[in-house]
């Protein structure tokens, strides 16, 4: 089978695409013919094995050769103790941090991470989903989840789970503020933010408005300064960032948010199933949607990546791999 390989960290030239062995499932796995997949940064800090947490999955080279978290596809094959899956099933799943894998023809995946595929998804839109969207729906739930009526602003909602985040907090009732690029404005009204605000043009943290929960999808700031823009009784939850301001949020955030009286942290990141079934189904109802910013087809994954890398994409890039 085709998959797009690396075997050390660094740029981007390390990808490859090349011709591997197709996978054998084992007894508790299925076997899926992929249809499409989605770039996270995730991929992207694999790569370049930047932040050092990173490295845990391999501290001199990568554990995993072939990245892709975000999969959808169709099951080809079953293990002998598979029983609630079966040959011809539509699923997609976030398989981060247990085999990856996304970047290829075939994966075999354990079925406790599989979620069937909504007739009314497109396995583009199915692939668009996992990482972003259960990010920005755990990242809402932070200290104890919002409630109708609360102000809520999402940093870095341009982006894939910036983007969910939005749909999700007006479901919930919220009043939201985006926060990104000029580029990036209409995305985020078109999600369905109340207020879009440039950060180029405008400091959210300076601005004197103070709201009930931050998510911040790309932490670029001191959290002395974070900790301005919530209101009392307030919470700062950070599902991404730079690494020296996530060490910072890290060691002092906590300490400090509780001296103010309010909470500060970051987000550990636990995909699932369940939550991916609370996602199709507010797809399935038309209460979310997922916005793609083009597709690339998989000998095009490193191009693909590199958008990402730039911090271009409106909403998420997508891979397909047809066949």
């Amino acid at each position: 089978m085709k998959a797009v390989v690396f075997r050390k960290y660094g740029s981007l030239d390390n990808l490859q695409l090349e011709e591997v062995d197709k996978p054998e499932p084992k007894d508790d796995e299925v076997l899926i013919k992929l249809h499409a997949t989605s770039v996270n940064s995730a991929d992207w800090e694999m790569v370049r094995g930047s932040p050092i947490y990173i490295r845990m999955w391999g501290l001199f080279r990568p554990r995993y050769n072939i990245m892709g978290g975000d999969i959808a596809g169709t099951i080809e094959a079953a293990g002998n103790a598979i029983t609630d899956f079966k040959p011809g099933d539509e699923v997609f799943a976030d398989v981060s941090g247990n085999c990856w894998g996304g970047f290829a023809e075939y994966v075999c995946v354990p079925t406790e991470q599989l979620v069937l595929k909504s007739p009314k998804m497109t396995f583009e839109q199915a692939a668009a989903i996992p990482q972003a969207g259960v990010l920005a729906l755990q990242g809402l739930r932070y200290n104890g989840g919002i409630q109708e009526g609360e102000r809520v602003l999402v940093n870095g909602a341009g982006g894939g789970a910036g983007s969910f985040a939005i749909q999700l907090a007006k479901m919930f009732g919220a009043e939201v503020t985006g926060v990104d690029s000029g580029d990036k404005l209409d995305i985020m009204r078109s999600a369905g933010a109340d207020h879009v605000i440039d950060y180029r043009k405008e400091d959210f943290a300076g601005a004197g408005q103070q709201y009930d929960l931050v998510l911040d999808c790309v932490l670029n700031r001191p959290s002395s300064q974070c900790i301005r823009s919530l209101a009392p009784g307030g919470a700062y939850c950070v599902i991404g960032g730079t690494m020296p301001y996530l060490l910072q949020l890290g060691f002092f955030g906590s300490w400090f948010a509780r001296v103010k009286g309010r909470r500060m942290g970051v987000l550990a990141h636990k995909p699932n199933s369940k939550d991916l079934e609370v996602l199709r189904e507010l797809f399935d109802e038309g209460k979310i949607r997922t916005f793609i910013d083009g597709a690339y087809t998989l000998p095009e994954t490193k191009e693909a990546m590199r958008r990402v890398a730039e911090g271009t994409v409106l909403g998420k890039v997508v891979v397909t791999i047809p066949g």
